[in-house]
């Protein structure tokens, strides 16, 4: 069967070639028994992309992700490279690659396996069923806002200075991205910032109430400060469908969010572009969790996240929620016969390495297409 989708994959640094191997091995699965079958391209970012080409993120690999039909990323970043002058950090490269490729809206969802309901740090009866999709603006705000950088003042101090920045056609179209989730799932967005004492978070609140009344009536809306969001997700997180929020309190609440779940092991994510004239978008996948360099080369990190972004691909880029929604299910009856990665483990499971789960998912796979 000839190849009819071209993925980029970047596995990155630490633990992110070993987590990519894993769902190298489910799209060899798809190609043998779901008549899917993937063009792989490999690049390099992150402190990979350093070491070989002496920047974070190289111009032909955002070439390669302009011709791909979405891209597959691991993870950036390590000790190794943590003195380098700030505009050569590894994490540039995906900041790159989301702004070069105009993925401002970043999916988040944090969802509680049933199985796992007793890893999260929070009461059983208060996380089990969980189910909340964040949606960050993701090319905005205050990573990206000018000016940035470090002076010293007219007394010899350092002053650190990072400027948030927002217009209004930046906060309406993230702002639809969630109301157009929020119709698909249970009708609700609760909208966050700070706009009792920031200026773009003003703004931000403005924007959201003007895209809901003219375009999404229909979607029940409610505005909470970020700080508020925060609480309120530790105490009564089910209350929440939807929540859409700044590229800076996106990033602080989504990995609050994970930990709800017990594990940043357990969560991927999706970065969408707009829709282009010729119907495609960029879409870029990659798992919360970051490169974890001290377990790096161990075999016992948990590939569930990347196996799962691989799932939001398969949904998001190309349509195929039925193949998508077969891996998610065969991760959670992994998680079900009670094997366990190091960051999952409970009392009375089984413990397992990165490829030892990896191909339990492959045979669960398997068992439900059977």
């Amino acid at each position: 069967m000839s190849a009819n989708k071209k993925l980029l994959v970047l596995p990155g640094d630490g633990i992110g070639p070993e987590v990519m191997a894993e769902v190298r091995r489910v799209i060899d699965w798809m190609g043998r028994n779901r008549r899917a079958s993937f063009e792989i391209v490999e690049g390099l970012v992150g402190g990979a992309a350093l070491d070989a080409e002496g920047t974070p993120c190289p111009d032909k690999t955002v070439e390669a992700a302009r011709d791909a039909d979405a891209v597959l990323f691991g993870s950036v970043g390590g000790p190794k490279w943590d003195s380098l002058p700030f505009d050569q950090r590894p994490e540039l490269g995906i900041l790159r690659l989301r702004k070069d490729l105009g993925l401002f809206a970043n999916l988040r969802p944090a969802i509680v396996f049933d199985p796992l309901a007793d890893a999260s740090s929070l009461k059983q009866d208060v996380v089990r069923g969980l189910d909340v999709m964040i949606v960050r603006e993701s090319t905005g705000g205050i990573y990206f806002g000018e000016p940035r950088g470090v002076h010293t003042d007219s007394n010899g101090k350092r002053v650190g200075i990072d400027t948030e920045v927002y217009s209004e056609d930046e906060i309406a179209r993230v702002a639809r991205v969630a109301f157009d989730l929020a119709r698909k799932r249970r009708n609700k967005v609760t909208s966050t910032e700070k706009a009792n004492v920031m200026q773009s978070g003003r703004l931000w609140r403005a924007v959201v109430s003007e895209v809901h009344k003219a375009e999404f009536a229909d979607v029940e809306l409610e505005h909470m400060y970020a700080d508020n969001a925060a609480m309120q997700l530790c105490s009564r997180p089910k209350q929440f469908d939807v929540i859409l929020a700044s590229n800076l309190f996106g990033d602080v609440l989504s990995d609050l969010a994970a930990a709800l779940t017990g594990s940043l092991g357990m969560l991927p994510s999706a970065t969408l572009g707009a829709v282009g004239s010729n119907g495609k978008r960029h879409a870029l996948y990659e798992p919360i969790h970051g490169s974890a360099p001290d377990i790096a080369g161990k075999g016992i990190a948990n590939p569930s996240a990347q196996i799962l972004s691989f799932a939001m691909l398969l949904r998001w880029s190309f349509g195929m929620e039925e193949d998508a929604r077969l891996i998610e299910r065969a991760v959670e009856q992994v998680l079900a016969g009670g094997l366990r990665t190091a960051d999952i483990m409970q009392t009375g499971k089984n413990r397992a390495g990165t490829a030892e789960m990896g191909a339990a998912v492959l045979r669960e796979l398997d068992r439900l297409s059977a």
